[in-house]
């Protein structure tokens, strides 16, 4: 149960809440697409239409880290579920129904094409990744089958401390791409970026990673590089053989952004440039046997894949919507 102080935090910035431990929030490119008819830089690189994406969490108040660079507000009161986990069908149902209602302010602006808004009320793609640690959400694979049932395709975004989880999609129901999110390269950083809050996150993380190789959904590092603290050209070796442990389809490689609460822990300058962030991706590339597939200097972020001739899956998600 969400904390009535996180409660009214979570609401004043813009979250509806669902039962006793899920939210969606508007993302900030949902309305860019509707008002300016600007991708996310995941429609640019995947053909995600982000007008008609999710933005949620089963784990709204759960987390396993207190990562320095996370500027969402990290009032996470749990590392763990001690309550019973709500039903993945009422969630589902309610997150459309709260995207749905906080869009209802762009009906009938001028700004708005009244087809895109439309097609915004029907959604087609769920990100679960808003904030917290969804894959402590002991109900993620039935979640996420729910959501396929509707016909959505998934990402779900985890830090990679709990393994378990990852096994459970395996065996139960995998998402459409699923993404582990790396800020370090070696455990001393990982402890300083991620400040875990249980024991053992390194070799958990480690495991995420291997089991990720074995997945058939769509594999998808993302490196958010922080200057001064991750990106030295020293780290690109040690991220490599990392990340050879997942096997990846594709490396994210992008920019910390100074913003939210994040500016209380980290600077300004920590923020690197995007010819910087793609000076450090193509490095890591050429490590890797990887090629540089896409960027999008607005977000400042660069896509890495395998070369053609290598590649498990087509970059563009076949979508029938």
């Amino acid at each position: 149960m969400v904390i009535p102080q996180l409660e009214s935090i979570l609401k004043r910035q813009g979250y509806y809440l669902i039962g006793n431990h899920s939210a969606v929030k508007v993302c900030y490119w949902t309305k860019e697409m509707l008002v300016n008819r600007r991708p996310c830089y995941k429609g640019t690189f995947y053909g995600i239409r982000s007008h008609r994406c999710i933005q949620m969490t089963p784990a709204v108040d759960h987390c396993t880290f207190a990562c320095l660079h996370c500027w969402r507000f990290q009032g996470f009161t749990n590392v763990g579920f001690e309550e019973d986990p709500d039903d993945p069908e009422y969630i589902v149902e309610e997150s459309i129904k709260g995207q749905r209602i906080l869009l209802s302010g762009y009906k009938g602006d001028p700004r708005v094409p009244k087809e895109l808004f439309e097609e915004a009320y029907n959604p087609i793609h769920v990100a679960i990744s808003l904030t917290g640690e969804p894959t402590l959400y002991p109900r993620l694979p039935e979640l996420v089958r729910a959501y396929h049932r509707r016909g959505f395709t998934t990402f779900v975004v985890t830090n990679g401390s709990v393994p378990e989880t990852i096994e459970k999609l395996m065996d139960e129901e995998e998402p459409t791409q699923l993404y582990i999110s790396i800020t370090a390269p070696n455990k001393d950083l990982h402890k300083k970026i991620n400040m875990p809050r249980i024991k053992d996150s390194w070799e958990r993380v480690n495991r995420s990673l291997e089991l990720m190789s074995m997945m058939n959904a769509r594999r998808t590092i993302r490196i958010t590089a922080i200057k001064g603290l991750n990106m030295d050209k020293k780290y690109v070796p040690e991220y490599a053989r990392l990340l050879e442990k997942a096997d990846p389809d594709f490396v994210e490689v992008k920019a910390y952004m100074y913003m939210g609460y994040s500016r209380y822990r980290l600077k300004p300058e920590n923020s690197p440039k995007h010819f910087e962030v793609k000076d450090f991706a193509v490095k890591l590339a050429e490590e890797l046997g990887y090629v540089v597939a896409s960027e999008r200097d607005d977000s400042r972020v660069v896509l890495l894949t395998k070369p053609d001739s290598e590649r498990r899956v087509d970059i563009m998600l076949k979508l029938g919507h």
